[in-house]
Parts: structure tokens; C-alpha cells; sequence
């Protein structure tokens, strides 16, 4: 068997598309959405897409980190392409890795397999759908390589195509760690977010107050002990919306049913709000320490020249999740020279904070570009840096960006 990838991105993408195994229609996890299909223009999308990710977190969970980085993407790839076959997917990870250590024995045709290659192909066979018991080694591996960089070409034109984070956040091995990190996946429509789903299996809500639905609107009068684990969903005109992990195997299709509605937090004071930074950064290298001192010490900040730091963990997409959730009410990173900021990192918390009633822009008050990288659709430029807000907060944090001395 040729292992080689064919030299056409199309013909390549094509070929994955088609199934491997016989089964006419594979068996999804039912879980309703906290809208009518009415309401939304790719509601069968998002139901694909929140099925895969909740599969994805499964796999994260029992799995060390460097098998789950190319499950997740192989097990999110392989439903997608059967569901969606035009539709590419851009991601994170290819399989040049796992293939460079393929074992062929001399002599003989076809390829060998490793420990390495053997733990992710039984990773993504264990948390598939039905129809997919039947899938070889070599079908993992194109699953994985369809995100790859080389193997879709967009052009100039705006398409649509998804954007995985197969694990945003996680160092070390994932399985019982305490860590944060998220499995992130967005379907970009004409240059524009459609949907997003995030999936943290280490949630935790420390009992936050909530906006609950009333007969007189949204009010906040409850408290959310939800527990550990939770799935975020946004679509474009019908809010972000979380779930708990241990609720979304319920199949009674009531609308609403263990959904709760997201919204950011209301703070309109600078000095007020809860800050999330990259674990990459300290908040000296940004603008808003000439204005503001820091500290992680919610009892310690006296007077308005200092702001709360959250602790929080590595990677963007959790982030994002804390200030949708109203958990935090800023994010803030600086673009850095020599490091390019990927648009997986940030597609499926984007649109989870605008629904959420919050705003992401770059330094200047532009919208973050996901078309700018025309080819691959991989990377965003955002001028300075990336600021996510409650959308409060973004007009006066922009200003302040833009007047500092330490804006380069």
C-alpha cells in the first residue's frame, strides 16, 4: 500500500471522503440543542459538531496527551468527512510524525505499524461511532492528514470549512490532570463563524450565579453547581449556551432541557474586571501595565491603579470559555514577533463570546481576519494583538492600548 499522500490537495481531500467500511449509517450520540432547527440555518452542523466533540473529550480523558492530539483530530476528521464530504477542514496536526516511525519489513508491501500508531488508531476505534469498528491503520492516518497544511488549497475566495483545536491548553499527560484545556471546532461560512463548540472536560463552576430564562426575561437567580465538565455551543443569531458533561447523553429532545444560556459578565470598569493573559506573557509586556499594576489576589487590590489576574491555564481557547461564561471579563494577548497565531486557537471561542454578548477584535478595533492566510486558512494576523471583552470594556481598553507609550 502506497502511504504517500496524493499530490493534489483536492484529490487528496476527495479520497478521504469516501467510506472505508460498509455500514450504510453510523450510530451518533443524540443530544438536542437549545434551539429550534428553525432557528438555525446549520443546526445539523452544530448537532455534528457537538456530537464530535463530546466524543473527542472522551478520548482526552483516558488518554496520555500525544495520542489524544492526533485522535481528536482523526476521530473529529473521520465524522465530519462521512457527514460533510465538501466541506475541508483545517486543523492543527498531520500524521508525518506517527508516519516516520512506521515499521516495513523488508521485502513486503504495505505498512508496519508502532506502539505510537497502534494507541491512537485503538484510541479513535474505542470512542467512534458504530460504523467505524471496521477502519485500518491507514484510514486514521489520512483522517489525521485531511487538517493538514498541505491538504486543502483555498485560494483568494472566501468557502466554508471547519477549524479544529484538537487540544487547546494541556501539557503532560491528560488523563486525570487538573489542567484546563479544550477541544475546540468552528465552521467558517464565507469568511464568517457560523457555529462554534467548545468542550473542557475539567470544568469547574465553583458555584457561579447564572442568567436563568423567565416569563420576563433573562435574570440572574441561580446558582450553577454543574460540576466538572462542560460543552459550550454557539451559532450566529442564537446565543452561546453550556451543558454539562453528565447531561449529554439525555435523548428527550425537549428544547432547553440542561442547556443553560451564556452571557459575559457587566463590569464597565477597567479596574474592576477579572484580566486572563497568555501563560506565555507576564503583564509587564503589555500596554495596560503603564496604567495598571497586577495581582492574583482578589482580597488585595486597595485602590483603581490595580487590576485581578486570573489564574488560569496554558492555551487560548480556555480563555475564551472564561470570559463567554462571565467567569472573566477580558483576554488580552500580544501578537510577538517570530510566533504566528493560529486560527484554531481562536475560531470556536470567537464566535462562543460575540453570542455570549462580548467582542474580539485585534489592537486596533479590527475584526480578527481568518481569511488572511488565503492558502491554508491557518493563521490570523492581527494587528498588535488580540483583545477579547465584554464588550463593555473594548472601547476603553482600546484607547488605552492605543495611547501607551509601550505600543510598538
Amino acid at each position: 500500500m502506497n502511504l504517500l499522500l496524493h499530490s493534489s490537495p483536492h484529490r487528496f481531500f476527495l479520497s478521504i471522503s469516501r467510506p472505508s467500511h460498509s455500514h450504510s449509517s453510523p450510530t451518533r450520540c443524540s443530544s438536542s440543542l437549545p434551539f429550534a432547527k428553525d432557528k438555525a440555518k446549520y443546526y445539523r452542523e452544530l448537532e455534528a459538531a457537538v456530537d464530535a466533540v463530546q466524543r473527542a473529550c472522551r478520548l482526552c480523558v483516558d488518554t496520555p496527551v500525544t495520542i489524544a492530539d492526533f485522535g481528536v483530530q482523526a476521530l473529529v476528521s473521520l465524522e465530519l468527512s462521512r457527514l460533510f464530504p465538501s466541506i475541508p477542514l483545517v486543523a492543527e496536526e498531520d500524521s508525518s510524525f506517527l508516519r516516520t516511525n512506521l515499521a516495513i519489513p523488508e521485502g513486503e508491501e504495505g505498512h508496519g505499524h508502532n506502539l505510537l500508531v497502534d494507541s491512537v488508531f485503538n484510541a479513535v476505534t474505542g470512542k467512534a461511532c458504530a460504523g467505524d469498528k471496521s477502519l485500518t491503520h491507514h484510514d486514521v492516518l489520512e483522517a489525521i492528514d485531511r487538517g493538514g497544511k498541505d491538504a486543502f488549497a483555498f485560494g483568494a475566495e472566501p468557502a466554508a470549512y471547519w477549524v479544529l483545536d484538537p487540544i487547546d491548553g494541556t501539557r503532560g499527560f491528560v488523563k486525570g490532570s487538573e489542567a484546563l484545556y479544550v477541544v475546540g471546532l468552528a465552521l467558517v461560512v464565507e469568511g464568517e463563524i457560523a457555529l462554534g463548540v467548545m468542550g473542557c472536560p475539567n470544568w469547574q463552576e465553583d458555584r457561579l450565579p447564572i442568567k436563568e430564562a423567565s416569563n420576563e426575561g433573562w435574570v440572574v437567580d441561580k446558582i450553577d453547581a454543574s460540576g466538572q465538565g462542560v460543552i459550550m455551543v454557539a451559532h450566529v443569531g442564537c446565543g452561546t449556551w453550556k451543558k454539562r458533561f453528565s447531561e449529554m447523553q439525555d435523548t428527550t429532545n425537549r428544547i432547553h432541557d440542561g442547556w443553560v444560556r451564556c452571557f459575559v459578565d457587566e463590569y464597565s470598569v477597567v479596574h474592576k474586571a477579572k484580566f486572563c493573559i497568555s501563560d506565555s506573557q507576564t503583564w509587564e509586556s503589555l500596554p495596560l501595565s503603564t496604567l495598571f499594576s497586577s495581582t492574583t489576589d482578589a482580597d488585595s487590590i486597595e485602590d483603581n491603579r490595580k487590576v485581578l489576574l486570573l489564574s488560569t491555564c496554558c492555551g487560548s481557547l480556555c480563555k475564551y470559555l472564561m470570559v463567554a461564561s462571565g467567569r472573566a471579563s477580558v483576554f488580552i494577548l500580544r501578537a510577538k514577533l517570530q510566533t504566528v497565531i493560529k486560527a484554531w486557537d481562536h475560531a470556536a471561542g470567537m464566535i462562543c463570546v460575540n453570542e455570549a454578548g462580548g467582542q474580539v477584535t485585534d489592537w486596533k478595533g479590527s475584526p480578527l481576519d481568518l481569511a488572511a492566510d488565503q492558502v491554508g486558512r491557518r493563521a490570523i494576523f492581527p494587528s498588535g494583538g488580540v483583545l477579547v471583552t465584554n464588550g463593555n470594556l473594548h472601547n476603553q481598553i482600546l484607547e488605552m492600548i492605543l495611547s501607551s507609550a509601550s505600543l510598538v
